[in-house]
């Protein structure tokens, strides 16, 4: 997704070009293969925390992408920028079933079915026995979390731009882990995203990794967890160093998927859903191109947490800009966000309405079912089903199109909707267990 150049430029892609422009930073790479950067230099355009954190690869500011750079912090006010490999690929196995495990009948203060928070949700993966099933031990202890200092150390990292790596040094950078669990032979690192991932940060391992591995005796493990609030899946991506002195010897050791005691949705659920609809009126929002309705639900998730700005949302998911506004529609046509101004910035703040807050409060099962009935009610997706549903199969694009005939979109535009249309129906099949 480096087609960033599509959509209309961010904070942070106005703020480092003109960074890059009066300190020739490319010049200045081109020659020294690097450049460093002192983060009170940054915060004269914005403030650093804001400028130098890119958990995902196409977070990364247009300049960054379009000449295959990174930037990695190596003390606590500095930083250096270059043709570093920053970040690791992560493919879901389809293959692999989730595990089903039960969460402690008696916690009463901990509610696996309304997951708003990393935090939350690695709780919930501790308590039911994720962990310890993953490190294959009885007893499981839960013993760090939160921002410490790195400590310092050096490492390698792969060049994007030749054979060489980068050698690099760390004194007494910032790290946070999310949380920390220890056995008698392991202690474990985890990484925690509340959706599905393309790719992820090494750095958000390996930083925690190297100050670990110097503190204790036992192995260091590392661990990417993934929960999904459209499924209520917990994936776990569990990985070593080869190297210790290496960025990018990381290596997945296994991967595993838990789900909490599933409460199944059925055919029948869905059926008796649909035969209770109420069709209204479509909204006067015309219907995005948004293909996958678990970043919707993504970013209902986000949303339930915190009101968040456009470039908030593209920084903490993992979308750009175009898709940003695909998805904040996609939500806003459905009644579940909305968006105002602030008073004095003038800046667009994204909201969940009131009907958006209720339904993700509810436990998982209703939660499913309100957004498929939230779904349903809209005269295009009700009439898709019903033919899904008399056919046996999905309808084709052409189909579709033909019920969205009495909307005011050209021929192109409606044969691009209908792939969301049917992708949407899809997802609420895809929700049955049976």
């Amino acid at each position: 997704m480096s087609d960033s150049s599509k959509n209309n430029p961010t904070k942070n892609d106005i703020a480092w070009e003109k960074i890059f422009e009066e300190y020739q930073i490319l010049e200045k790479i081109t020659e020294q293969s690097r450049f460093e950067i002192e983060a009170s230099t940054i915060n004269q355009f914005r403030e650093s925390r804001l400028m130098a954190k890119f958990d995902h690869r196409v977070n990364l500011p247009r300049i960054f992408q379009h000449n295959s750079l990174a930037i990695l912090p190596i003390s606590r006010s500095r930083y250096v920028i270059g043709h570093f490999g920053t970040y690791c690929r992560v493919n879901y196995h389809p293959k692999i079933e989730p595990i089903p495990v039960t969460f402690p009948s008696h916690l009463e203060s901990l509610d696996y079915e309304t997951l708003t928070s990393e935090s939350l949700a690695i709780n919930c993966a501790f308590h039911s026995g994720m962990i310890a099933d993953i490190l294959e031990a009885d007893e499981v202890f839960n013993t760090v979390s939160g921002r410490m200092s790195t400590g310092s150390f050096n490492f390698s990292i792969n060049s994007l731009s030749s054979y060489s790596p980068y050698l690099l040094e760390v004194n007494n950078s910032q790290c946070e882990i999310d949380a920390g669990f220890e056995t008698e032979e392991y202690f474990l690192i985890v990484e925690a995203k509340m959706y599905g991932v393309e790719d992820f940060l090494i750095r958000q391992l390996y930083y925690p990794y190297r100050l670990w591995s110097s503190k204790v005796h036992k192995k260091v493990l590392v661990a990417l967890m993934t929960y999904s609030n459209s499924t209520s899946q917990f994936s776990f991506f569990l990985y070593d160093f080869d190297n210790l002195s290496d960025y990018n010897s990381i290596r997945l050791i296994k991967q595993k998927n838990y789900i909490i005691s599933p409460e199944e949705i059925t055919r029948d659920d869905i059926s008796e859903l649909f035969n209770s609809i109420e069709v209204v009126s479509e909204p006067d929002i015309t219907l995005p191109q948004a293909d996958d309705f678990n970043r919707i639900v993504d970013l209902l998730t986000l949303l339930y947490e915190n009101e968040l700005t456009k470039d908030e949302i593209t920084m903490k998911y993992q979308f750009v800009g175009r898709q940003t506004n695909y998805y904040t529609t996609a939500a806003k046509y459905l009644g579940l966000i909305d968006r105002y101004r602030k008073p004095k910035s003038k800046e667009v703040i994204f909201c969940l309405t009131q009907e958006g807050r209720s339904l993700m409060s509810q436990k998982h099962k209703q939660k499913i079912i309100s957004l498929i009935q939230t779904i349903l009610q809209y005269p295009i997706f009700y009439q898709t089903f019903q033919m899904t549903v008399n056919n046996g199969e999905f309808p084709t694009r052409n189909k579709v199109c033909q019920v969205m005939s009495h909307l005011n979109l050209n021929d192109n535009t409606k044969h691009r909707r209908s792939q969301t249309v049917i992708s949407w129906i899809r997802w609420i099949w895809s929700m049955c267990s049976d």
